[in-house]
């Protein structure tokens, strides 16, 4: 279970299984690397940036400017631009990262996650 926090509180709370022998490194490898503009935090953390003009302003001079970006450095920008903190904690089976991913959630239930589905 990893969860995501800016500079005031957490903003997103996640799991990652393990998978091919990644888990919580391969899930943020594919964030950091912009993989994820369209999926879980990536995504998040893209929807805000888009809601930011400031940012957008920055985006619309480099294409000015003729400095073609692809989406993958768009969404490492929108990662950036969030300064996020991740903290996790592991657990011994997927039924207690579920759980434990669930109580969580429910904790949290009066904050304003960037998750779309609680």
């Amino acid at each position: 279970l990893y969860m995501a926090r800016d500079s005031a509180q957490t903003v997103y709370v996640g799991m990652a299984a393990e998978r091919r022998g990644q888990g919580l490194r391969g899930r943020l490898t594919v964030y950091s690397r912009g993989r994820a503009a369209v999926s879980g935090l990536g995504e998040a953390a893209m929807d805000r940036a888009l809601a930011d003009p400031l940012w957008i302003r920055s985006r619309l001079v480099e294409v000015e400017q003729g400095v073609t970006r692809r989406t993958r450095a768009w969404a490492i920008a929108a990662l950036e631009r969030a300064k996020l903190r991740v903290r996790w904690a592991t657990t011994d089976t997927g039924t207690a990262a579920r759980q434990l991913e669930c109580a969580v959630l429910d904790s949290l239930a009066n904050v304003d996650l960037w998750n779309r589905a609680r």
